[in-house]
């Protein structure tokens, strides 16, 4: 590969309901260059490989540190996040795809609405009452502490949903993401006070029992968070809900 520049092949779409089509880039290379780099030099010049005056492309991104989870796209074929996708790392042409499992909005930039849809089903918060000063916050045991600050990393990249085999446009699977975040709140000492709505929620179409056991989830993780074993651990506690509202309502 010539290291003087750098070769990138983008799939685009003009709106969402158009038809995808690709164009070719090339920009100066860079030590340390990262696809998010790259995008922004060609938003400074945007001219295809053949000299073409064109749009810029459009993609989202914010923290550029591997946090806020904006910047997710298929590079290489492969779902990942562009801020810490560096080139010198990548085989190229480095070709860029938005995910496929969520609506386009235009070029790299998909809706991913549905995710924090899904999180206000489960609702994946704690309830406090009111802003008032109410003292201190229940203890924690260490293990339960730490299982929360894994789980808590999340960031809502639908990483593990677009490798989902059975999520996709055309169904209500929730998703892994969503089932980790039952099991965060359900673990929390004030959180836990709606632990059966939230099970309730996941027990419904689109719920825990749609899981197919892939397990890529938990393979594409940029943090590295233990979502099989919140697969498991939610299937667990469904079934001990399941048999608590046949017995006991």
């Amino acid at each position: 590969v010539n290291k003087k520049i750098v070769k990138l092949k983008i799939k685009r779409r003009d709106k969402p309901d158009a038809k995808p089509y690709w164009q070719e880039f090339t920009i100066p290379y860079k030590e340390r260059l990262n696809v998010i780099a790259c995008l922004q030099d060609i938003q400074r010049n945007p001219t295809t490989q053949s000299g073409e005056s064109v749009n810029p492309v459009t993609w989202d991104c914010n923290c550029l540190e591997e946090v806020c989870g904006s910047c997710t796209m298929l590079i290489n074929g492969k779902v990942r996040q562009a801020c810490t996708a560096l080139i010198d790392s990548l085989e190229q042409p480095v070709i860029l795809e938005p995910m496929s499992k969520f609506p386009v909005v235009r070029d790299l930039q998909v809706d991913r609405s549905r995710m924090f849809e899904n999180l206000k089903k489960v609702k994946a918060w704690v309830e406090i009452d009111g802003t008032h000063d109410i003292g201190a916050g229940p203890l924690m045991s260490d293990k339960v502490r730490a299982q929360r600050y894994a789980l808590s990393e999340c960031m809502s990249c639908g990483c593990c949903l677009e490798a989902c085999p059975q999520f996709s446009l055309t169904n209500n699977f929730m998703g892994a993401a969503t089932f980790s975040q039952v099991r965060l709140f359900n673990l929390h000492p004030s959180g836990s006070m709606l632990k059966e709505e939230r099970l309730d929620a996941v027990m419904g179409e689109g719920g825990i029992t749609d899981c197919g056991n892939a397990q890529v989830c938990v393979e594409v993780c940029p943090k590295s968070i233990p979502l099989t074993e919140s697969i498991a651990d939610i299937g667990r506690q469904t079934t001990l809900q399941t048999l608590k509202n046949i017995f006991m309502k």
